[in-house]
């Protein structure tokens, strides 16, 4: 026992270091040299215009504060004006950094997204009970990195990195029979809800169906302190951000890829993304029927069926939200490593080159100016639906929650 707790703390100092040293080159590499990070500096600013100078984080001086920080001046006509435009319990969440420096502040953030990343990695790999060669874990670890989403919501700062990290906690911890751990993990997720507005109903129901007391209480407990805590400190709070969202559209060029493909392309108005987003919606409902209803090893596959139409018909999306499918990805992956194990490491080898060069390609040949191009919105969540749809029974025959080698 004395040897496990001296080993577990050495991990401990060792990664400690390691994330101390990271902060101290990324900063004095990049966010000092370089400060950016817009997505990271609304929430940061907002919290700290609420801490320190004791603002309303929705209201007009904090987004001035905001806008100068961005900007240098006031917000323009056509540009994002930054709002906090988050929960309230975002500000609580990210409350220590609002005493650093920004250029520290940001980079030690961007070394926890990073880090939100790796976990993420390895939790798959868990999940899906698979141990690739040494060579293969450093090279999925570099693509974690430096997909071209993952990159991207890095150099943004994105909180959007740190949901898809929370959801895979709380997928993983629900195989692996940790329901307090999943249902603490998902309930601070839904600090950025539209990546969850589809994936946490459905595992309330799942908690109900399946009798998993613990997952619910945890959520709702987690949730009623998150909301309280919001409301003792902001009262006006849940007001102030449904205005802010109401806001959202004014500013935002680009809806969900389905809107993207109906509206933005064929011009076909409203009707074609309503209609096309709810066939999608049914087909999801189906998932949830079969696996909470008729057969409970359809669940893992229902989750990633879920998780894929909500970054297709939500009302706004962004690329760095993309992180999530490696969840699918990584099935695949550990599936081929079983089946073609001779030619398993070029077969990877090549397929992660090509994911890794064919977004960047994509990107630096149609940006326009700062903006992405709406196609780049297109590819991966359809291309995932319509395997998921044509392997559904190779979901359907994996077992997550049996810990024998598959």
């Amino acid at each position: 026992m004395l040897r496990n707790k001296t080993q577990l703390l050495l991990v401990m100092i060792f990664l400690l270091a390691l994330i101390i040293g990271a902060t101290i080159m990324t900063h004095n590499m990049l966010t000092r040299p370089y400060p950016g990070h817009n997505d990271f500096l609304s929430r940061w600013e907002g919290a700290r215009s609420f801490w320190i100078d004791g603002l309303n984080p929705y209201g007009e001086q904090a987004s001035l504060n905001i806008q100068m920080k961005i900007f240098g001046r006031p917000v323009q006509d056509g540009e994002d004006p930054g709002y906090f435009a988050y929960p309230f319990y975002t500000a609580v969440l990210i409350w220590p950094l609002v005493y650093m420096d920004y250029a520290w502040a940001s980079a030690l953030w961007m070394v926890l997204l990073a880090a939100c990343l790796i976990v993420s990695l390895f939790l798959l790999f868990d999940l899906f009970r698979w141990k690739p060669s040494p060579l293969v874990t450093a090279l999925l670890t570099l693509f974690a990195l430096f997909f071209y989403f993952s990159a991207r919501g890095l150099l943004l700062g994105q909180p959007g990195l740190l949901v898809c990290f929370l959801e895979i906690l709380a997928i993983w911890a629900i195989f692996r029979s940790r329901d307090r751990l999943a249902g603490v993990a998902l309930a601070i997720s839904t600090l950025k809800p539209q990546m969850g507005f589809l994936i946490v109903p459905f595992f309330l129901l799942w908690s109900l169906s399946y009798r998993r007391w613990q997952f619910l209480v945890a959520f709702v407990l987690t949730m009623i302190v998150l909301l309280l805590t919001s409301f003792l400190f902001q009262p006006s709070w849940l007001s102030d951000w449904l205005a802010q969202l109401g806001l959202y559209p004014t500013y935002t060029a680009l809806g969900s890829p389905v809107w993207i493909i109906t509206d933005y392309y064929l011009g076909l108005g409203n009707w074609a993304e309503y209609l096309l987003s709810g066939a999608l919606a049914l087909y999801m409902l189906w998932a949830w029927y079969v696996s909470l209803y008729k057969n409970p090893g359809h669940v893992l596959w229902a989750i990633t069926i879920t998780l894929t139409i909500t970054h297709l018909i939500a009302p706004r999306t962004a690329t760095p939200h993309y992180v999530i499918f490696l969840l699918p990805l990584i099935f695949y992956f550990a599936y081929w490593s079983r089946v073609r194990q001779r030619w398993f490491s070029w077969w990877i080898l090549a397929s992660v080159c090509l994911l890794t060069v064919i977004p960047w390609v994509h990107f630096l040949l149609t940006v326009d100016g700062e903006f992405e191009h709406p196609t780049l919105y297109l590819p991966l969540p359809f291309l995932t639906l319509i395997l998921l749809v044509l392997s559904r029974r190779l979901w359907w025959s994996f077992d997550p929650e049996s810990r024998r080698p598959a």
